[in-house]
């Protein structure tokens, strides 16, 4: 076979890529376990923009300075690094379905200054914890199972209407921004969502060059399409200095703990529902890095790849933690980054010529992304599209959140508990949703032959299938 001709330099057909033992982590390190990927490092100079995205809103919900809130983002970007570093063979990211929450929670219940800093550090801090309790414990591979499924999808349902209520509510960007959001949504939809766009991939290899790379189209034109209908400011390109040091100095003083003081108790209690809640949506992100994982490896037979969620849980923990002490960090530290996961994974199975290993693609794309934040020249440049960027991201998250809610609601009731619990959580917040949720399950729990003996009777009356609904 050519696959077996041409592996790796660094393993042997059907070995583990190698490293370096450390407990339950495995280190690994660019040209010494894994080959550099081109095509990941272009496209994570692009891709930064996502990143940047964070800009505005640690601005506005935490009142910091742009350059305080870059090099938030940039000490952020250090910490990716250590999924892959530490043997975690996915692109980490934020939670992003649970952006709008956070911020609701922070914005409606305290006042921007200390207090609300202190609330966000209690947060992330259990969110922490939680991450590395399940981690260390063994306990978070089971908790997929432990939470009702209509929790789970209401929890879904709640971020995905947070994000678009958040967007285009009263105050939202969108009214800021009406022609660059408007535009850029369609093109990112159609794009990441249209079987028409997924037809022309197929059959033209240039389109399909373009799909690789996600939501970039979109906020390309955005960058673009701005500054010539008055919505943006033209961009400014600062050449020098061209690397950003962080102000660790100024972050020490305005954000940290040890600065400003601890959380009182009733704010962590009152932070203690909002952590469960973005901990069940970046739970659901373990189970699809594990199925990435899986079907990438059924194609590459030349590679082993170890994906071991509990590893996963604690790697976000540390990172969690780290941010909180350091410099707390409104969209969290998440497990996976979905779709850039998904595009490493689709060329990875393309063969070793095209990605040597799978860490080649997922540890350039990162350690690309934290030096491209700290680049002058490229934050400059898309300074000015930051919030149309953030939007772009937050309503294609909430089509996503909500698709994935029904998808997963397998009966009448199921769909009534998420609609109603994703409806409370977006507009009273974590702490009502989720025990709206909890109660009306265990009100209507149905048993699971309760729930075959419904979908089976909905197909007997002639229920609409997906293909009729297409």
């Amino acid at each position: 076979m050519a696959n077996e001709q041409f592996v790796s330099r660094y393993r042997k057909y059907g070995e583990e890529q190698p490293y370096w033992k450390a407990g339950i982590f495995k280190i690994r390190l660019p040209f010494v376990h894994y080959k550099w990927s081109v095509p990941e490092m272009v496209q994570a100079v692009f891709m930064c923009a996502t990143c940047l995205g964070a800009i505005p809103v640690l601005q506005e919900v935490l009142g910091v300075e742009y350059g305080v809130a870059l090099s938030m983002v940039i000490i952020n970007g250090f910490f990716y690094n250590l999924h892959v570093l530490l043997g975690d063979p996915v692109v980490p990211g934020w939670i992003t379905p649970a952006i709008p929450i956070i911020t609701a929670w922070l914005t409606e219940g305290y006042a921007m200054g200390p207090d609300r800093t202190k609330a966000l550090i209690a947060m992330q801090l259990i969110l922490g914890l939680i991450f590395l309790v399940f981690g260390i414990t063994g306990i978070g591979g089971k908790m997929v199972h432990l939470v009702p499924n209509s929790v789970k999808a209401g929890v879904l349902m709640g971020g995905g209407l947070s994000a678009i209520i958040g967007e285009m509510g009263e105050g939202g960007r969108f009214w800021t921004y009406p022609i660059s959001i408007t535009v850029g949504v369609l093109i990112a939809y159609f794009c990441l969502f249209s079987p028409i766009w997924a037809n022309m991939r197929r059959k033209n290899k240039f389109i399909d060059a373009i799909g690789k790379f996600g939501m970039l189209p979109a906020i390309i034109i955005a960058l673009i399409l701005g500054p010539i209908v008055g919505e943006l400011a033209f961009p400014q390109v600062q050449w020098w200095p061209l690397i950003k040091v962080p102000e660790f100095a100024n972050i020490w003083n305005q954000l940290s703990p040890f600065a400003i003081g601890w959380p009182s108790a009733a704010t962590w209690i009152a932070a203690i529902p909002t952590a469960i809640v973005v901990y069940i949506i970046a739970f659901g992100d373990f189970v699809t890095s594990e199925e990435l994982i899986r079907s990438a490896d059924e194609v590459r037979r030349d590679e082993k790849i170890d994906f071991n969620a509990n590893r996963s849980n604690i790697i976000s923990g540390i990172r969690n933690v780290a941010m909180a002490l350091c410099c707390p960090y409104t969209q969290t530290c998440g497990p996976l980054w979905a779709a850039v996961t998904a595009a490493v994974s689709q060329r990875y199975k393309e063969g070793p010529k095209a990605m040597e290993s799978i860490y080649s693609g997922a540890g350039t794309f990162r350690w690309c992304t934290f030096i491209c934040v700290a680049l002058i020249p490229i934050s400059s440049l898309l300074q000015s599209v930051l919030p149309v960027a953030l939007s772009l991201t937050l309503i294609v998250q909430g089509f996503i959140c909500t698709q994935l809610a029904m998808n997963m609601c397998r009966t009448d009731i199921e769909r009534g508990i998420c609609g109603v619990m994703g409806i409370i959580l977006a507009l009273q917040g974590a702490a009502w949703g989720l025990a709206v949720g909890l109660i009306l399950f265990f009100l209507l729990f149905e048993s699971k032959k309760n729930q075959e003996q419904q979908a089976v009777e909905q197909v007997a009356v002639g229920a609409p299938s997906e293909h009729d609904n297409q």
